[in-house]
């Protein structure tokens, strides 16, 4: 690589020098750096003394001074480059912003950036970015009348410089709050009319309107924003949600089912229909929303359990079994998990065939100290009859039965049915099965 840049190197050094010998010395130093050569700064510093204005020489060669604690050499560096060219705001902003990280508080060096910021104000009146810094010393120096009036050169149609004014003034106390109110309203109107399409000055205003009880404009706004950007997918997102918030359930169905087709991996989206469904009794949808939500954000492992139940219940044990996956791929040592999805895949036609290694896995991976669930022992030992294995399939039975609470007297009696069941089919212990469905037909009752 070095050789490449020696060849690119001298073949361009003489044209180099010939125009522009700033430009040579520069890239002798950039050459001796990659070299790790101690004279690569010479060659800096000889290209910023060739050309004096050039910024990112200037740059360099303040860092070069802090790197040496000369503060002041550093100083003075970016104060003549500034004096020389007082018309470029790039570098009167860097100025400004250099003197305050450096002077940490310092009186004359907030003065020599106070300074700096007015005469570019005077060039640029209205600059967001030069009133942004000036207000920040003006509050911080009681000249509150001066900062006030900083804010009324803002342009109220410019979508900058209506954020600027909002940022500015939120926690402004005003003597008349109406007042207030009713200039920010129309920074942000003139600029959201000039460009509604931003997706920045939408989203706060929208935020504004909302925060301020006005909810109509707040959807207004982002109306206005969708029509003219429509790729803007989180804002459709959030107007579909301020839908619901207005009762206008339809319209907020509809966007964020819009947003969904262009993406189906808008979380807010999801997790706003999940909200809804729910809360209006839709409880296949708000389930189908609520996977979709967990598989793009993952959760809990109690999140993943509480879905698969519903799907589970829902007699969808392929879906259950899917996003236990995912749950187990997240959470690979958590048992109830991995029980969970040794229920489901046997209960998979696709995927019964591998439930026989899960149970015995979820199984493993059970702590000592705590019961396996009857509803798992159960689901275990119609895996194990399936295999023909009668006795291991009892013992899971009977732990099943002795582990449900007393209150659970339908899912008992059903475990107790299921063992007389099993020995009934092997034409034996005839009088303890029939013991057993007269307890059963007892909790029945």
């Amino acid at each position: 690589m070095h050789r490449v840049l020696q060849i690119t190197f001298f073949m361009l050094a003489a044209p180099l020098h010939a125009a522009d010998n700033s430009r040579l010395e520069f890239a002798i130093g950039v050459l001796e750096e990659m070299r790790n050569v101690n004279t690569a700064q010479d060659h800096f510093e000889k290209a910023r003394l060739a050309d004096p204005l050039a910024l990112p020489l200037v740059q360099r060669a303040v860092k070069q001074q802090l790197e040496h604690d000369d503060r002041a050499g550093a100083v003075k560096l970016f104060r003549d480059l500034a004096t020389a060219r007082p018309d470029d705001l790039t570098v009167q902003l860097l100025y400004s912003d250099f003197l305050t990280q450096q002077g940490g508080g310092d009186s004359m060096a907030t003065k020599l950036a106070t300074d700096a910021l007015e005469n570019s104000l005077k060039k640029n009146p209205g600059n967001p970015r030069i009133t942004q810094r000036l207000y920040q010393f003006y509050s911080g120096s009681d000249r509150k009348s001066q900062a006030t009036a900083l804010l009324d050169q803002l342009s109220p149609d410019d979508p900058e410089s209506a954020l600027l004014y909002a940022s500015l003034t939120r926690s402004a106390t005003e003597a008349d709050e109406t007042a207030h109110r009713k200039k920010l309203d129309q920074h942000y109107l003139l600029a959201l009319a000039a460009h509604p399409e931003i997706a920045m000055l939408a989203r706060d205003a929208s935020e504004y309107f909302r925060n301020s009880d006005r909810p109509d404009k707040a959807i207004k706004v982002l109306e206005n924003h969708v029509a003219a950007e429509p790729s803007s997918l989180d804002l459709r997102t959030r107007l579909g949600i301020l839908y619901f918030t207005t009762k206008q359930n339809d319209k907020g169905e509809a966007a964020l089912k819009a947003v969904l087709e262009i993406n189906p991996n808008q979380a807010l989206a999801h997790q706003a229909l999940a909200k809804f469904y729910r809360s209006h009794d839709k409880p296949d949808l708000a389930r189908y929303h609520a996977s979709e939500l967990l598989k793009l954000r993952s959760g809990s492992p109690d999140e993943f359990l509480k879905l698969a139940d519903e799907w589970l219940a829902a007699n969808d044990p392929r879906t259950a079994r899917l996003l236990l996956e995912r749950g187990v791929f997240n959470f690979p040592d958590h048992f109830e998990l991995l029980q969970k999805l040794a229920i489901a895949t046997r209960r998979d036609p696709e995927t019964q065939q591998n439930a026989t290694r899960l149970f015995r896995e979820a199984e493993a991976a059970n702590p000592a100290a705590v019961k396996n669930e009857p509803a798992f022992l159960i689901e275990s030992a119609e895996t194990l009859i399936a295999q023909g294995q009668s006795k291991a399939a009892e013992d899971r039975l009977r732990d099943a039965i002795r582990a449900y609470p007393a209150e659970a007297k339908k899912e008992t009696a059903t475990a107790l049915r299921r063992l007389a069941t099993l020995w009934e089919s092997e034409n034996r212990n005839a009088d303890a099965a029939r013991a057993l469905r007269q307890r059963a037909d007892g909790l029945d009752h």
